[in-house]
């Protein structure tokens, strides 16, 4: 048998982490639910909505860092709810201080409310002002290959194309763009977006994306603890057998025992 090859790191930034599930913060139904699903993901990277969430901005309510201590976890701040370049700049900027100069982000803007698709056009522009102010920008973008390899030579650290609508758990709708923006990745592919179940996390995985990032998908499972525990498995699962290499598809039957020296 032949041995899996080596994997190699889950690398942003610099760091190396070794889950390569990344889980949002919002959505639960109080901070302690919060605190339990994150910690069964074994996330290692937990985004927080800036305008969303109080990390210090308001001091007299309660402060989600005080149950996801960035001690332990990699704060990913993100610009949730911004529909223009200048909000998610803006937005990244006050992270930056009540993070004390943290600059890794992740860039997010918006173009209605409906759909939450991204607008790539304000994406673009977003990203170019961070990255020229010093920012380690990780960028939500369409599953269109065109717009991901412009954002990777921009200098975005990481591109996270949407394997689905935000929060509707509709899975991978469109494989086949995410296999293209996978072959020509010059940095880490992440799926963001479109996660329901552990299957849609494995097959992500199983594609060839770096790590997956999702919040509804756990947060709003009956069980949001022990979905977040399936999560973790289901991307250790999809990874190894992306690793290992699937077998390939054939239209016909293949018996799965040697046909040579049967008895008759």
């Amino acid at each position: 048998m032949s041995p899996v090859p080596q994997d190699k790191p889950f690398t942003l930034a610099g760091r190396t982490y070794q889950s390569r599930l990344l889980v949002g913060t919002g959505k639960y139904k109080d901070l302690d639910e919060t605190r339990a699903a994150i910690e069964a993901s074994g996330a290692e990277i937990v985004t927080v909505a800036v305008r969303r969430t109080n990390i210090g901005q308001n001091p007299d309510e309660p402060n989600l860092l005080d149950v996801i201590s960035p001690d332990r976890y990699t704060i990913l701040p993100n610009t949730a709810g911004c529909f223009d370049a200048e909000e998610a700049v803006r937005t990244c900027r006050l992270a930056r201080e009540l993070l004390d100069g943290h600059k890794l982000v992740k860039l997010e803007v918006l173009a209605d409310q409906k759909t939450l698709f991204p607008n790539v056009i304000e994406t673009l522009k977003a990203a170019e002002v961070l990255i020229r102010d010093g920012f380690d920008v990780m960028v939500y973008t369409s599953d269109d290959p065109i717009i991901a390899r412009q954002l990777a030579e921009m200098g975005c650290i990481a591109v996270m194309p949407l394997a689905g609508l935000i929060g509707t758990g509709l899975g991978i709708c469109n494989p086949y763009n995410l296999r293209i923006i996978l072959e020509e990745a010059k940095v880490p592919v992440l799926v963001d977006a479109g996660v329901g179940t552990a299957s849609d996390a494995t097959i992500a995985m199983e594609l060839g994306c770096e790590a997956v990032l999702m919040n509804s998908a756990i947060a709003h499972a009956q069980n949001p603890v022990m979905m977040a525990e399936a999560m973790k498995y289901a991307i250790d699962a999809g990874r190894l057998a992306y690793l290992a290499g699937r077998m390939p598809k054939k239209l016909y039957a293949s018996a799965s025992s040697p046909l040579e020296g049967l008895i008759r």
